[in-house]
């Protein structure tokens, strides 16, 4: 049974103490919903630290919104898993639309990402997913197979304790659009079926395949119901603690 999960992406948003002050502000009202789903907060970098202070002793993890593929060297400005896991990270988000988008990162980069959060003891939470032309050129699904296939080929292990993938069609990442849920299964069910051609049926079962694409309270409950849908990657709206909340309830029931 694939444990449901919700990550908050908070993306370039908060200083210290307002992340500080935002994670406060979750921790009374995620509590209740520890023992039904898992919780994970992915703050900017210069709020790790911090945060990881706020929730621990909770059953929230830390993410981190992305690193370097190397353990260490001359790359300034860069992060490696090395000093994630130092700071209690679990979970690092990788190739997410923005950073393939904004910063032209190639799938082969991203997959040696994955590997390198493999290395470090982190779990990679995949990001892949279609823009609009794609999708009306019927290209959807064949993008997905390319970007996943990439992701995970240098991972040393495929299973839901070393992989999470999460499903963003890039045509809803910051419009306020949403896939329907018909739409969002589609992509999840073949994100299983590559993935067990790949790794096997018993590897794939294991996944947690999530959603991503401007999920708010009002989407949340429709397509979180679905049982192919194991949790959602969360955005814009991770960053207002009751509407955060109230995805994470929708997880959860």
């Amino acid at each position: 049974m694939r444990r449901r999960l919700v990550c908050g992406n908070w993306k370039m948003n908060g200083t210290e103490e307002e992340s500080a002050a935002l994670a406060a502000s979750l921790l009374p009202l995620l509590a209740p919903l520890g023992d039904r789903l898992e919780i994970a907060l992915a703050p900017p970098f210069t709020s790790l630290r911090t945060v990881g202070e706020k929730i621990q002793g909770s059953r929230i993890q830390l993410a981190a919104q992305d690193l370097h593929p190397a353990s260490h060297g001359a790359f300034t400005g860069e992060i490696s898993g090395r000093m994630l896991t130092a700071l209690h990270v679990r979970y690092v988000i990788v190739g997410h639309s923005e950073r393939r988008r904004l910063f032209r990162e190639t799938n082969e980069e991203i997959g040696r990402k994955a590997a390198g959060a493999a290395a470090a003891g982190l779990v990679p939470i995949l990001c892949v997913g279609e823009d609009e032309a794609e999708r009306l050129d019927g290209r959807t699904l064949g993008v997905i197979e390319e970007q996943l296939l990439a992701g995970i080929a240098r991972l040393p292990s495929t299973g839901g304790d070393t992989l999470v993938v999460a499903y963003e069609p890039v045509w809803a990442i910051g419009t306020g659009r949403t896939a329907t849920p018909d739409q969002a299964i589609e992509a999840h069910r073949a994100i299983r079926s590559c993935l067990a051609r790949r790794a096997g049926e018993d590897a794939a079962a294991s996944i947690r395949i999530l959603y991503g694409g401007s999920v708010t309270p009002e989407t949340a409950t429709a397509m979180l119901s679905r049982p192919d849908i194991d949790g959602a990657l969360v955005g814009g709206a991770s960053l207002v603690a009751e509407s955060f909340a109230a995805i994470t309830r929708a997880a959860a029931s």
